[in-house]
């Protein structure tokens, strides 16, 4: 299975597309990135600042050559029949939070025991870093949640981003919690 174009806005909205190369934030050198977070490319060449930028359609398709590995790793913990907007939800998951944090969570557990709804409010769970709730990741699991538990042919990409799940721009909290840990990281 593969995920489905929804669950690919989903991932590029939330985590940014940035068509340039960058430098990590916190160091400010490698490993640099370009795409929706990818530090190497398909033939395994990491990314430099020194790399031509890339259209938005050689993002997409390096972001879906990473999310393979999220993919086949999803395909393998989930021991019930998903639709593609469930599969999509979770490479989505996964791909934010870890496979192993899925492997080891009450949301694929839930899940593997047929108990969809009850799964798909575990996705609310998930919106701490550090400790902190973070507004961005209120969102987020509130937008795979909404991708999760809608049938395949009903979703739309209005209802699954709309103002209130979703925001290109990160909040004023968000920014402040950034910016802390950047600092604590420098501060290392």
């Amino acid at each position: 299975m593969k995920t489905n174009d929804l669950g690919i806005d989903l991932i590029k909205n939330f985590e940014g597309l940035r068509l340039a190369p960058y430098p990590d934030p916190a160091t400010k050198g490698p490993p640099y990135t370009i795409g929706v977070g990818a530090t190497f490319y398909q033939d395994g060449r990491k990314v430099t600042m020194q790399d031509p930028p890339l259209t938005v359609q050689q993002a997409t398709d390096l972001l879906k050559f990473h999310l393979e590995k999220f993919e086949k790793e999803v395909a393998a913990l989930v021991k019930v029949t998903l639709t593609s907007n469930q599969f999509s939800a979770l490479v989505s998951f996964a791909f934010n939070c870890g496979t192993n944090n899925l492997k080891n969570s009450t949301l694929l557990k839930k899940l593997n025991q047929a108990k969809y709804s009850e799964a798909a409010d575990e996705f609310l769970k998930w919106t701490k870093a550090n400790g902190k709730e973070l507004p961005g990741l209120v969102r987020r699991r509130k937008a795979e949640r909404e991708l999760f538990i809608q049938p395949d042919q009903s979703v739309s990409k209005t209802k699954l981003f709309n103002k209130e799940l979703f925001s290109s721009e990160p909040s004023e909290e968000d920014i402040k919690h950034i910016m802390k840990e950047l600092e604590d990281n420098l501060l290392k």
